[in-house]
C-alpha cells in the first residue's frame, strides 16, 4: 500500500516536468500564427491574433497561465478543429488503445509458446527455425508487412478490408502487423529468460523428484521467467497507446499517431500538448502496472522496504 501510494505521488513531479519540457519544446517549431491565417492576412491581424493567444507575453508567463489551466483540466483549444484539444485526443485515444491491447494479444499468443518451445528444444531444428523466424519478425519494417498483408488479405484473397476502422475485420491486419515485430522480441527473450531459469537448482530438484517436464516448466520455470517480459509488455503497449504512425498510416487507423504527427506539422499546440500528457500518463501507469505484476509474480520483491 505505501509503495502504491508513494508511486502515485511521484506522478506529479514526472507529468510537471514533461508538461515544462514540451511547452518549451511546442515553441521552438515556429508560430502558429503563420499557419493560422492566410498569406495576405495583414501584419496587424498577425500581431492582434499573438495578443488573443497570449504568445506576445514571455514565455514564463505563458508556461504558467498554461500550468493554472491544465490543473482545472482545460488544455486550450485546437485552432485547426476548433474545439477543445483533450476533447480530440480523448476521441482518438479508445481506437489507439483498441489497436495497442489487440497487437499485445497476438505477440502474446505467439511469443510465448514460441519461446519456451524454443528453450525446451534448445539447439535443435525447431529452436533454429523458432529464432530464425524471431529475426525475420524483427527485421521485417512494419510498413512493408502491412503491405503484404494488404495486398495478400485485402486485395487478392479479399478476406479483410483494406483501411479503416469500425469492426474487429478491420482489427486484424494492423494488429498482426504490430503485433509481430513485438512477438519477434519477446520470443527471444522469454527463450534466454527460461534458458536461464531452467538451469537453476529449483528446477534440477523438481526434475529429480520425477515430475512432468511440462509440470516443471509451467508451474516452476514460467512464473519466473515471465518477470523481465513484463516490462517489455507495458513499455510496449505504452508505445503502441501512444502512438504508431506508419502502421497507422498504412491502414487509415484513426489512432493517435496519426493526431499527434498532424498536429506538430500544423504547429497545433494545445493538441501536441495535451496527447503528450496523456501519453505520458499511460507510460507512467503502465510502469506501475509491471511493478505490481513483478511482485504478483515473484513475491520474494518487496518495494515497501
Amino acid at each position: 500500500m505505501r509503495f502504491l501510494l508513494y508511486s502515485i505521488l511521484k506522478i506529479i513531479p514526472v507529468l510537471f516536468i514533461i508538461t515544462f519540457i514540451v511547452f518549451f519544446l511546442v515553441r521552438l517549431t515556429g508560430d502558429p500564427v503563420a499557419l493560422m491565417l492566410p498569406e495576405t492576412a495583414t501584419d496587424q491581424q498577425r500581431e492582434d491574433l499573438r495578443n488573443s493567444m497570449g504568445l506576445n507575453d514571455p514565455v514564463y508567463i505563458q508556461y504558467f497561465t498554461y500550468m493554472a489551466d491544465v490543473v482545472r483540466g482545460d488544455f486550450g483549444d485546437s485552432f485547426r478543429y476548433n474545439q477543445p484539444a483533450i476533447d480530440i485526443v480523448l476521441e482518438r485515444l479508445p481506437a489507439s488503445f483498441t489497436l495497442a491491447i489487440s497487437s499485445m494479444v497476438v505477440a502474446t499468443l505467439i511469443a510465448i509458446p514460441a519461446g519456451i518451445y524454443s528453450a525446451i528444444k534448445r539447439n535443435t531444428v525447431i529452436d533454429v527455425f523458432i529464432t530464425g523466424g524471431s529475426v525475420l519478425g524483427k527485421a521485417m519494417p512494419n510498413f512493408w508487412l502491412g503491405i503484404m498483408l494488404i495486398l495478400l488479405f485485402a486485395v487478392q484473397v479479399r478476406i479483410f478490408p483494406v483501411s479503416g476502422s469500425g469492426t474487429l475485420m478491420h482489427l486484424v491486419l494492423p494488429s498482426i502487423t504490430l503485433g509481430t515485430a513485438i512477438a519477434a522480441e519477446m520470443t527471444r527473450l522469454i527463450r534466454s529468460s527460461m534458458l536461464e531459469v531452467l538451469n537453476m537448482e529449483y528446477i534440477r530438484t523438481a526434475r529429480s523428484k520425477g515430475l512432468r517436464e511440462m509440470f516443471v516448466v509451467n508451474k516452476h520455470a514460467l512464473r519466473n521467467a515471465l518477470i523481465p517480459v513484463v516490462t517489455i509488455m507495458a513499455l510496449q503497449t505504452a508505445t503502441l497507446i501512444g502512438g504508431t504512425l506508419i502502421t497507422e498510416t498504412v491502414f487509415s487507423w484513426p489512432g493517435m499517431g496519426q493526431l499527434l504527427v498532424q498536429a506538430v506539422n500544423t504547429r497545433d499546440m494545445a493538441v501536441v500538448q495535451a496527447a503528450t500528457f496523456i501519453i505520458a500518463i499511460l507510460v507512467i501507469l503502465s510502469n506501475l502496472l509491471a511493478d505490481l505484476t513483478y511482485r504478483y509474480l515473484d513475491p520474494r520483491i518487496k518495494y515497501d522496504d
